[in-house]
């Protein structure tokens, strides 16, 4: 009889309606993999991309349902051959392309690293494509120590764990956020700055030595604003205007995700060095529900499905 597992997914393209809870074949852990029983895994903005049609040029185009989600926690149940170093029964967090909402996943065991003691599972869901957008981000645009950086949308997930890699790099941080968000903020050690009319003076006046990089994660207007503060158009990266980047002259996230990172973020994090909030975990059976608040929400933190 064909093993079964319960999955987050679509057949059609669409709004968040599109999602449905289905049963489908359970994946099988081949030769270098290893299969996961998830028990959360991160919401993310390219989620939603693939769920309206985008088809992101590492996947292949397939018939049937089609399983979104690339990060995740949970539980080893299975091991392919030839893998050493990580047991059934393990704890572990990793990353994938495509298919972690659902009950299992089967990924490369390069691609997942011990879970920390004590990490709550929505955490260890949710942090591999923050922390790794987010250091790709700050590499690339080589921000140093003594310079301002201007990070947009500080308060979301990548935005948050940009400011600490910032910080921790000896920058000075100006994030822009909704007022709300703005404890938040000054508590990872940024100087907060509203959107809106009247940003780029705004930021001035904070950044009297002048704004060596930005970090986009809004679009639009904040990025007019980076382009008129940053004099170094490849110091500027932004996570959503990825059409308008090549013709603006600005850069996007360039690199591979690693176990290794995301090894380094999780003993921060274990250690009290780093913070990570979850804004809101949402069931599995409610995955079109937290697809409506990724669309709409511009709240502090990351949203998580529990499995």
């Amino acid at each position: 009889m064909t093993e079964t597992m319960r999955a987050a997914a679509f057949e059609e393209p669409g709004g968040p309606e599109v999602l449905k809870v289905m049963e489908l074949p359970a994946p099988q852990a081949g030769p270098g993999q290893v299969r996961v029983r998830v028990r959360a895994a991160g919401v993310q903005p390219v989620d939603a991309y693939v769920r309206r049609g985008y088809l992101p040029p590492y996947v292949p185009d397939a018939d049937g349902p089609r399983v979104l989600g690339n990060e995740f926690a949970g539980v080893v149940d299975q091991v392919g051959p030839g893998v050493t170093g990580v047991a059934a029964g393990d704890e572990v967090m990793g990353f994938s392309r495509l298919h972690a909402y659902a009950e299992c996943v089967v990924v490369a065991a390069t691609d997942v690293t011990p879970k920390p003691d004590g990490m709550p599972w929505e955490v260890a869901g949710a942090l591999t494509a923050a922390v790794q957008t987010a250091e790709m981000a700050v590499d690339g645009i080589g921000v140093a120590d003594g310079e301002t950086l201007l990070v947009h949308g500080a308060a979301g997930a990548v935005g948050t764990a940009a400011v600490q890699i910032a910080r921790r790099r000896g920058a000075t941080v100006i994030g822009t956020a909704r007022e709300a968000n703005h404890d938040h903020l000054r508590a990872l050690g940024a100087v907060p700055v509203t959107y809106g009319e009247g940003l780029a003076g705004r930021v001035r006046a904070l950044a009297p030595g002048g704004v060596h990089a930005a970090l986009d994660g809004a679009g639009g207007h904040a990025l007019e604003v980076s382009l008129e503060l940053v004099a170094d158009r490849r110091r500027v990266v932004t996570l959503v205007e990825h059409a308008r980047a090549a013709e603006l002259g600005v850069r996007t996230v360039q690199g591979e995700r690693t176990a290794e990172r995301l090894a380094r973020y999780a003993a921060l994090y274990a250690e009290g060095a780093f913070v990570f909030p979850i804004r809101r975990t949402y069931p599995l059976e409610d995955a079109a529900g937290a697809h409506r608040e990724i669309e709409t929400g511009h709240g502090q933190g990351k949203i998580v499905l529990t499995i």
